[in-house]
């Protein structure tokens, strides 16, 4: 098994080298892309310097030398990984020894295009912890809930089996490389919340996934203030402004999809178009719910009709 592993890096300073060396300690790691995105807090001096550590890592730069954000980042690594197998980490995050524990088993089977498994969050400051709770109401781990592979995680993750759970970290996920480049399959670049929703989604469809370790971490996510996870408030007309632009972005790639089925496209299709009402403010949230309703009167019956009007996603 020989992984790229791939490290978007964006004023991390602070934080790069604890997940280099989280990253070297598994002989399976043959190439450590550290992708710059533009960074101005000297990130960029520090990698350079890294990479006279070991052979596998290399320091990569847009062309540009321009922040494009950490979608472009992860597809500029995906492209140019040499290796049969991808795994990704953030800058200020790192990799527990268990890592590739299940790969190491699951990827025998040629079958198996992906593993995946759980993150857990260790705070670094009291506001950090403070925002992540106010996000999340829980510090427990970022995992599904069932074990699954095959289909059934994309039944899962959109939402048909409700009891799965509907996401989990790219950092708890190893990908053959093949599946992505066979099926053109890149993150979203536009968009700026949720791409990494969006691209599990669409793998569990294209690929053969397969649980891991759900109950357990395989990696740390970092909490401090800086996080750009929690900065977007629930509820707010933000929140909802990205999650119609994901919705939106996922219909209208399930309609083009033959074998899809037709709840999880009319899922995908209440909830773009509720949060797209739910963003709006004042008078024109309630017109336009009307005139969602008038020509898609069964949306009146779904719970889908809460995030328009009541703003409120766990009704």
């Amino acid at each position: 098994m020989n992984i790229s592993v791939i490290i978007p890096v964006y004023n991390a300073a602070d934080y790069i080298e604890k997940a280099v060396q989280s990253v070297l300690q598994f002989m399976e790691v043959k190439e450590l892309l550290l992708i710059d995105d533009g960074s101005k807090d000297g990130s960029r001096e520090i990698c350079r310097e890294i990479t006279a550590v070991d052979p596998r890592i290399k320091f990569i730069q847009h062309p540009d030398k321009k922040n494009h954000g950490v979608s472009a980042t992860r597809n500029l690594g995906i492209d140019l990984a040499s290796q049969e197998f991808i795994a990704f980490l953030d800058a200020d995050d790192y990799y527990l020894p268990n890592r590739f524990d299940a790969e190491r088993e699951y990827f025998k089977d040629p079958k198996i295009d992906g593993v995946f498994g759980a993150l857990a969050t260790e705070f670094i400051t009291e506001k950090g912890k403070e925002e992540y709770m106010e996000k999340f109401m829980t510090d427990g781990l970022t995992t599904v809930y069932e074990k699954a592979e095959g289909k059934d995680v994309f039944l899962g993750l959109s939402e048909v089996n409700k009891n799965f759970g509907t996401f989990f970290s790219m950092i708890a996920l190893t990908i053959r490389k093949k599946v992505l480049d066979q099926n053109k399959l890149r993150l979203n670049e536009k968009l700026k919340i949720g791409e990494d929703k969006e691209f599990i989604i669409k793998l569990s469809y294209y690929g053969y996934l397969k649980s891991g370790f759900i109950d357990q971490p395989v990696a740390i996510r970092t909490g401090h203030e800086h996080n750009t996870i929690t900065k977007i408030k629930n509820n707010s007309q933000n929140f909802f402004h990205h999650q119609y632009l994901l919705y939106e972005s996922l219909y209208f790639w399930a309609v083009k999809q033959k074998d899809i089925p037709e709840i999880t496209k009319n899922l995908f299709r209440y909830k773009y178009m509720f949060s797209k009402i739910a963003s709006k403010s004042g008078l024109s949230k309630y017109t336009n719910f009307i005139k969602y309703a008038i020509f898609n009167p069964r949306l009146l019956k779904t719970r889908y009709r809460y995030y328009a009007l009541k703003n409120n996603p766990k009704i």
